[in-house]
């Protein structure tokens, strides 16, 4: 048993002493998952960076205790925030495993990822040597990667961000923990991926009794993966329960509104659900509810008065004024079970429907794909038919238009490496129209990043890198192809083509404030704007994502990783560019913060005109907001179309497989 009691920690910051947690206590027991859930900035991270000891140097914990279990019975309990350095090394990793939620910035960017997983195994297991690197292989093979065998002796950038994600989790698997603290895991994969590795994980927990604590913000896939969930806010954990319990009926209204958050294609053309305000600053005094100020149900003991987490039928809530039926609001005495035993599986939850991404029934299942051994190179996706392209081919004056667009990267070559090319994208080309969006989905690794970084001309005149086709960008009449521009006219157009990137924390400057980060694009590409209007907009900004303007003289490092994806959203918008090309701009993001997104953006798409290429696999996403849907395998585009169409109707089994595997959400 892992347990947490009472944890306080605190950060020292310019603002004051910030109360990261305060008072959690949590158990996480062998063969259980324990799901936290909550906005980005809740704590969920500091959670699992306390427990692991890995918090930043102006971080302390303050008071309270982390005790590991030991295997044999009746035998005194570890207590890890007292353990010296060198025995908690062999604790962490060892017995408790951690995925991090930014795989670029945990794998060293110097050593092949093999290299990486053999010293994990060899640290932690008694395997040595070949045999050490024939398990780094299996467990490539066992997440998904495409020849293991080859991709082994590849280093981090090689990979995309959904791989090196695999590669995290292989890594951290491979030491074979007892417990594992899994940080956003599956944020990075498209949906086939993310489906293999929690049945991996599944797999895992009925060999070897594996405890989980899943942090995450997909409400699905704790739905799917679950026995108990703790939902956080400001520090603290506000509601507990069973994984049914929870999702049938949520006591706390903060639970509530996440739930309604939820986007799907039934409230395609209408504003999402979106809380109201921000998380609280943790660096001030509370003497009532943290959540009183955006609650609805708010009265004036909310406000006068701090409520504790209490028994509330089968789990534990905090909140003065509880939701629940009529003859519920009584605290009992139980939760239903006994400490440290498991509750029910989560196949006692009732699922809904797969994610409504279409209207019409479910297409036939078709057979899975196989990703334990490499595509043969010969065969390659089918090229778009002309009805598959569907309205992709239309005469409407496009803001963007890519035409054969084909990238290929070169590697090796040297003394110790044979010279390798992959052709990441092949012939790709559409459309998009003012105030439309584009949602390009595939399975990671595909070439989706790839394409976006081309069209932004990210990829031009770097070495090993071979780019050929065009972008045609029409502004103000006058179509330009920004493959052909140079010089000012190149940097002009990057005023309206701009790009939200998949890791915020590797394109934000660790050594600028926020202030200068968002101001730095307004510098260069509007020259026109006074100072006070530079910070005036920079101001509007940074409210329009959900985030406070005491936010503007801090450091990306002292962010959530969800609200630094906020803070990129927030960079490429301050230029007012006419296109936005958004690489999984929402994957980090909690759901009422990705709400409150997806609204912006169809503001901006009303008001401006504002064309999207949205890079996601969050089908739920493609089908509230696309209008068009690419499918992409392997480097090509293999269906195109209306999303209606692509959704309801996808033509190429591909495009099956992807929608098949869909986690089922909550009802």
């Amino acid at each position: 048993m892992l347990q947490l009691d009472d944890l306080q920690v605190v950060l020292e910051a310019d603002a004051g002493l910030v109360r990261a947690l305060d008072g959690l206590s949590l158990t996480l027991s062998r063969g259980e998952t324990y799901a936290l859930v909550g906005e980005s900035g809740c704590g969920k991270s500091m959670t699992a960076l306390a427990m692991m000891r890995l918090l930043p140097d102006n971080g302390r914990v303050a008071r309270g205790r982390v005790a590991l279990s030991a295997d044999a019975p009746d035998a005194k309990p570890t207590e890890l925030l007292a353990l010296p350095e060198s025995l908690m090394r062999k604790v962490r990793g060892g017995r408790v495993g951690i995925i991090f939620q930014e795989p670029a910035t945990s794998l060293n960017p110097v050593m092949r990822v093999g290299d990486q997983i053999v010293e994990a195994i060899e640290t932690h297991t008694p395997l040595r040597g070949e045999a050490a690197r024939a398990k780094a292989v299996e467990w490539l093979r066992r997440v998904g990667i495409p020849e293991p065998e080859r991709r082994i002796d590849s280093y981090p950038f090689e990979m995309s961000g959904g791989q090196k994600q695999r590669v995290m989790i292989a890594m951290t698997l491979a030491a074979e923990p007892a417990y594992l603290i899994a940080d956003e895991p599956t944020t990075a994969l498209d949906v086939t991926i993310q489906k293999q590795v929690l049945d991996l994980l599944k797999d895992l927990q009925r060999e070897r009794q594996l405890g989980l604590l899943l942090i995450t913000h997909d409400l699905a896939v704790v739905a799917d993966m679950a026995h108990r969930v703790a939902l956080m806010y400001a520090g603290q954990i506000v509601e507990e329960a069973p994984a049914a319990r929870f999702f049938s009926q949520p006591r706390h209204p903060y639970a509530r509104l996440l739930l309604q958050a939820l986007p799907d294609a039934t409230r395609r053309g209408q504003p999402l659900v979106a809380i109201a305000g921000s998380v609280p600053p943790l660096w001030q005094r509370f003497e009532g509810c943290r959540f009183a100020p955006r609650c609805e149900r708010a009265e004036a003991r909310c406000h006068a008065e701090a409520p504790r987490l209490e028994r509330l039928g089968e789990g534990r809530v905090r909140c003065w004024f509880p939701l629940g039926d009529a003859g519920s609001g009584t605290f009992v005495s139980t939760d239903g079970f006994r400490e440290g035993e498991v509750p029910p599986p989560p196949d006692a939850i009732r699922l809904g429907p797969p994610i409504d991404v279409r209207l019409g029934p479910l297409p036939p299942a078709p057979v899975p794909l196989d990703f334990s051994v490499p595509p043969p190179t010969p065969a390659s996706p089918e090229p778009l038919t002309h009805r598959e392209a569907g309205a992709a081919r239309t005469d409407a004056q496009a803001l963007l238009e890519v035409r054969d667009l084909s990238v290929g990267f070169r590697s090796g070559g040297g003394l110790l490496r044979r010279a390798h090319e992959v052709q990441a994208v092949s012939g790709v080309a559409f459309r998009i129209l003012p105030g439309q969006t584009l949602a390009l989905v595939g399975e990671s690794g595909c070439g989706k990043t790839t394409t976006g970084r081309a069209v932004v001309q990210l990829l031009r005149a770097q070495p090993g890198i071979r780019v050929a086709g065009e972008a045609w960008l029409a502004d103000a009449g006058v179509r330009q192809d920004l493959f052909a521009l140079q010089g000012a006219a190149l940097q002009a157009a990057r005023r309206q083509v701009q790009m939200v990137f998949q890791d915020p924390f590797a394109s934000l400057n660790p050594r600028m404030r926020v202030s200068e980060i968002l101001e730095e694009g307004l510098l260069t590409l509007r020259p026109d704007l006074s100072g006070s209007e530079r910070r005036d907009r920079v101001a509007d900004l940074v409210g329009r994502v959900g985030l406070r303007t005491d936010a503007l003289p801090r450091f990306p490092h002292e962010f959530s990783g969800g609200q630094r994806q906020r803070l990129a959203i927030a960079r490429a918008l301050a230029v007012s560019p006419r296109v936005l090309v958004c690489d999984e701009p929402t994957s980090a993001l909690d759901v009422s913060v990705q709400a409150q997104i997806l609204n912006l953006l169809r503001e901006l798409q009303a008001e401006l005109g504002l064309g999207l290429l949205f890079i996601t696999h969050n089908m739920g996403v493609v089908s509230y907001l696309a209008d068009q849907v690419a499918v992409m395998q392997r480097g090509q585009l293999v269906e195109q179309g209306p999303a209606a169409q692509v959704l309801e109707q996808p033509a190429h089994a591909y495009t099956r497989t992807l929608l098949t595997a869909v986690p089922r959400r909550p009802v």
